[in-house]
């Protein structure tokens, strides 16, 4: 568990000013490697670190970052990468760079994560999990330093993923000079906690449950931030959210309940940014309990669940009601109709078919809100009443957010109420981390379903370069998925953003963290 840092002098301290964002959670870590969660990608990945490169979500073409151009050898083992020159680290208390950005960083910062003998591998308690999902330590051959300002990534295999995951927001770039450092120390942990990376923001001090703070790293390489400050202001009740919004306590609110709409649009000074996400909630069963083991009370099961209840009662037209896993804004995306209609005399039906009766099961729901659900609790709630009409007890488990992660990847439960939104623009960022066999160890895969042709299915998939060919292998799996229920697709969500009028522009995609290097202070172009 991550505790608050006091990184320039410790005792209570007010919210500074800046620019505001209530956001909706502390943040499980300071390095977004090590994480699969959205309200710590929001906290690190774009205010803090940089990666090799980025993903367009308008062209979905890959863009230059740390990375300002790239080979692709014919037969797609080979990436060589040329460096940018001139990045700056971020100076500050605690490490002073003595050099500039350069291949030794990109190196160490991938090899930490897929050789389990780094002497950094280890340090990191909660693994690396988008990375193992993906399989990346099987992936990657090597990784080699050709001059100070070129890297080479060698593959085992094509995968054309490959570049989709290094623009990921947890393919964060790391110093090397400061890990050197923090070993000699004997202080490593720190390299997850007290972060150094190129990006705009530096961290200046997190106080767990209150706020985290940054400042303006003047020598970024990019676009240098207007707003001097930043401040995330934790602030997990979204009632809460949107009085602070009101009384502009903060001028961007994240994450608003569908219900809370109607109060935004009676303030003129208010607004809402929405546009469809590429996201999903979903229902998973641990299928390596009992009953959930058995493929017709899956079944049984997502046959009980009226969805458009969900979206009616949840969402209020901010959703619509998955079909699937992949997204409609995916250019992957088929449109196969699920094959559980709302039909609780079948769900009985199937129940009876599998021996199973006074079925007693429980439900764990997010303590908070989601891109993908803004209210676990309700949902978990509208689905209690649903299993109980066809015989199914339902128990509602909750915890504190870093307590639920916890506790859920010791898989001791019975099903799960949770989501993913999609941190590139790729189709296998939804497949692989959520239902791939190398995800259950890596514990995004909350269903811990292995299925050995839905494995070889989006393998195959990774290989082509067609996305003809790739789409229609993904629709195979999405068929498979329907068939075998590990999870009930519930919902796909419009992303959303509460903000003043007079609030400066935000660049606001359908995938990834949120980013504030591109706001100009208040009154500024």
């Amino acid at each position: 568990m991550l505790f608050g840092l006091c990184l320039m002098g410790c005792g209570p301290q007010p919210v500074p000013p800046g620019l505001v964002y209530c956001s909706e959670g502390n943040p499980e870590s300071f390095n977004p490697q090590t994480v699969t969660s959205g309200t710590t990608v929001d906290a690190t990945s774009h205010q803090i670190y940089d990666q090799l490169i980025n993903d367009s979500p308008y062209t979905g073409e890959f863009t230059p970052a740390l990375a300002t151009a790239w080979q692709i050898s014919q037969d797609g083992l080979t990436y060589d990468f040329e460096l940018r020159q001139g990045v700056n680290f971020q100076n500050l208390p605690y490490f002073h760079p003595s050099r500039q950005f350069n291949a030794d960083d990109v190196v160490f910062s991938f090899s930490r994560i897929i050789d389990k003998q780094h002497p950094f591998h280890g340090v990191s308690r909660s693994g690396y999990p988008f990375f193992e999902s993906v399989g990346f330590d099987k992936l990657i051959k090597r990784i080699e330093k050709i001059n100070p300002y070129k890297v080479r990534f060698e593959l085992n295999y094509p995968d054309a993923s490959f570049m989709a995951n290094l623009a990921t927001d947890f393919a964060a770039i790391l110093s090397k000079e400061y890990a050197d450092q923090l070993r000699a120390n004997g202080q490593m942990v720190d390299i997850d906690r007290k972060a150094v990376g190129t990006g705009p923001f530096m961290l200046v001090n997190y106080i767990k449950n209150e706020y985290i703070r940054y400042r303006r790293h003047p020598g970024y390489w990019g676009k240098i931030p207007s707003a001097d400050q930043l401040v995330f202001d934790i602030t997990p009740r979204s009632t809460i959210r949107l009085s602070k919004l009101i009384v502009g306590d903060c001028s961007i609110s994240a994450l608003p309940k569908a219900g809370e709409l109607p109060a935004v649009a009676a303030h003129d000074n208010l607004t809402v940014e929405s546009q469809p996400g590429m996201n999903v909630s979903y229902w998973a069963f641990n299928t390596r309990k009992p009953p959930f083991d058995n493929v017709k009370v899956r079944q049984a099961l997502a046959y009980a669940i009226d969805k458009q209840n969900l979206l009616r009662a949840v969402y209020q037209d901010t959703a619509i009601e998955a079909s699937g896993l992949l997204p409609p804004s995916s250019w992957a995306y088929t449109g196969i109709s699920g094959s559980y209609p709302y039909n609780p005399e079948k769900s009985r039906e199937l129940l009876q078919k599998a021996g199973v009766y006074n079925l007693s099961i429980d439900i764990w729901a997010m303590p908070v809100a989601r891109i993908y659900n803004p209210n676990s609790q309700k949902t978990a709630e509208l689905i209690q009443a649903d299993l109980a009409a066809v015989g199914v007890k339902a128990n509602i488990v909750s915890y504190d957010w870093s307590v639920f992660t916890r506790r859920l990847s010791a898989s001791d439960y019975d099903s799960v109420l949770i989501g993913w939104s999609a941190d590139n623009s790729d189709p296998d960022n939804f497949y692989t981390p959520l239902l791939g066999c190398d995800s259950v160890a890596a514990k995004s895969n909350r269903s811990n379903w292995c299925n050995g042709k839905y494995d070889k299915l989006i393998t195959q998939a990774k290989i082509f370069t067609d996305k003809g060919e790739r789409t229609e292998l993904y629709r195979q799996a999405e068929e498979l998925i329907d068939t075998e229920v590990p999870l009930v697709p519930l919902a796909y969500a419009k992303r959303m953003l509460l903000k003043h009028t007079d609030a400066p522009p935000l660049l606001f995609r359908p995938f990834g963290g949120i980013g504030f290097n591109d706001i100009p202070d208040k009154g500024q172009e």
